[in-house]
């Protein structure tokens, strides 16, 4: 099996930065694709940005030029950069990656979130 694990969630002022880390670890061959996905009250879970093991990336329109993805693929582990964070940033944020096992099963993993909260 696989798990992910996220950090790097708090409190930051409205204008401010964070920096998200997500690290998989577990019975994996290899990950395609790492990404991050948030969810605010009362809505549905949105893609942030993802990323392809050969560095290809997509962004959600609402981030773009503010965050950065970005993955190391030696150590199983994806970030996510937010800059000028705006109060229509805070969410729950998932980790998400698609992983090929060792025992050549592919699976789709989710982490338990990680919380965002921007403030004015």
């Amino acid at each position: 099996q696989v798990q992910l694990v996220e950090s790097g969630g708090g409190l930051v002022p409205a204008g401010g930065s964070l920096r998200l880390s997500c690290g998989a670890s577990g019975n994996i061959f290899s990950i395609s694709v790492m990404g991050w996905y948030r969810q605010a009250p009362g809505k549905q879970r949105e893609l942030v940005a993802t990323i392809t093991s050969g560095g290809s990336t997509i962004y959600a329109d609402s981030v773009k030029g503010r965050f950065t993805i970005s993955r190391d693929n030696a150590k199983n582990t994806v970030y996510l950069q937010m800059d000028s964070l705006k109060l229509d940033d805070t969410a729950l944020y998932y980790c998400n990656a698609v992983c090929l096992l060792k025992n050549s099963r592919i699976v789709d993993v989710w982490g338990q979130g990680t919380q965002v909260t921007v403030s004015s």
